[in-house]
């Protein structure tokens, strides 16, 4: 009886979660097609280049439906059985409402690490998308009067760097004695351009040698490469052009580049957790809609599309503010990208504990 019980479940619960996320982007991307189609056509695109454009935005949009859809496959599952005393009967039977609940718990954990999958391929398409729409838009080409720490503690000033053409002026590169003798050097240059085979090349400028138990020696030179710095002219702007179309790999070197430079990657941060939190939200949505979907006995379709629609927006809401307590500091980007999955799982705890086994 247990299996057949099983079987059951998982078959209401993918008959109704199939349609929704396969039907949810669409909606997305008409709605978002309805804002933005001046825009694109503006610009002179084609329908054939907007519509690929949009194929490789459907990772993202896949990713968003997860959740939903799982929560009125949840919803609708255990209200549909409890409606048809099917639950009233397992009980009778037996069979406690958690044993229940157990195939979607496996369901939800299935497709938390298919969220997860999907969330590695998002950046990678929105990039792409970004560079068929050309919806990127124009991000900072400049940086003026910083300082900037590489990984290994050397100290670079600059007067100002442009992006294009990649250059920095008046720089100085301090390089601290190391550990295994190396002795520290102060490096000074009018310009120093940069090239993507050979990297920096500081020109017109002075390099001090200052050993520990000797005289400072002074070399000036025309043309000089500094090994070991190698960092593309975008890492030194210290913000990203857009954090979307970034992989988790690049967050995390973009991170590092603005700690390192005095900046606040609070945003980047965010950002990441997100990714994560709503891939893991399928789960967590699980465990809050079904014993929610047990609360009332009475009431059909209207009940259950009510329950998810009112739930979605509050996990949406609470998705918004604390995102942006987490931009703006006041809250951990850790504690503000997990938030709303940490809020509905003690809900849904809650109503686990409360509900009648």
């Amino acid at each position: 009886m247990i299996r057949i019980l099983d079987i059951l479940i998982v078959k209401t619960f993918l008959r109704i979660f199939i349609p929704v996320v396969l039907g949810a982007p669409l909606l997305f991307i008409v709605g978002d097609l309805v804002e933005q189609v001046d825009r694109y056509f503006g610009r002179g695109l084609t329908v054939g280049e907007v519509s690929l454009a949009y194929v490789y935005m459907l990772p993202e949009f896949i990713s968003w439906s997860f959740p939903i859809a799982a929560l009125l496959a949840a919803v609708f599952t255990i209200h549909s059985m409890t409606l048809h005393r099917e639950v009233l009967a397992a009980k009778a039977g037996g069979i406690s409402f958690h044993r229940l609940m157990a195939p979607l718990v496996v369901l939800g954990l299935l497709l938390t690490g298919v969220g997860l999958l999907l969330s590695e391929a998002v950046p990678v398409g929105k990039r792409r998308s970004g560079q068929i729409l050309r919806s990127e838009e124009v991000g900072r080409q400049w940086r003026a009067d910083f300082v900037f720490k590489t990984d290994d503690d050397r100290t670079l000033t600059v007067r100002r760097l442009n992006v294009f053409p990649p250059t920095m002026n008046q720089v100085v590169l301090e390089v601290p004695a190391g550990a295994n003798g190396e002795v520290a050097q102060h490096l000074q240059a009018l310009r120093v351009p940069f090239d993507s085979v050979r990297g920096w090349t500081f020109k017109t400028g002075y390099l001090r040698i200052l050993p520990d138990r000797s005289e400072p020696m002074t070399l000036y030179f025309d043309s000089l490469r500094s090994s070991g710095f190698g960092e593309p002219p975008r890492g030194l702007l210290g913000a990203p052009d857009d954090e979307d179309e970034m992989t988790d790999s690049e967050i995390d070197r973009m991170v590092a580049n603005i700690t390192r430079s005095g900046g606040d990657p609070s945003t980047l941060l965010v950002k990441k957790g997100q990714r994560k939190a709503i891939a893991v939200a399928t789960l967590v949505i699980i465990l809050f809609g079904g014993p929610l979907a047990t609360s009332s006995r009475r009431g059909g379709t209207a009940y259950g599309i009510g329950v998810a629609l009112a739930s979605t927006i509050l996990y949406l809401l609470l998705f918004r503010l604390a995102g942006a307590a987490g931009n703006s500091g006041v809250l951990s980007p850790v504690l503000s990208a997990w938030l709303p999955n940490l809020f509905f799982l003690a809900c849904g705890l809650i109503l686990l504990k409360r509900v009648r086994t």
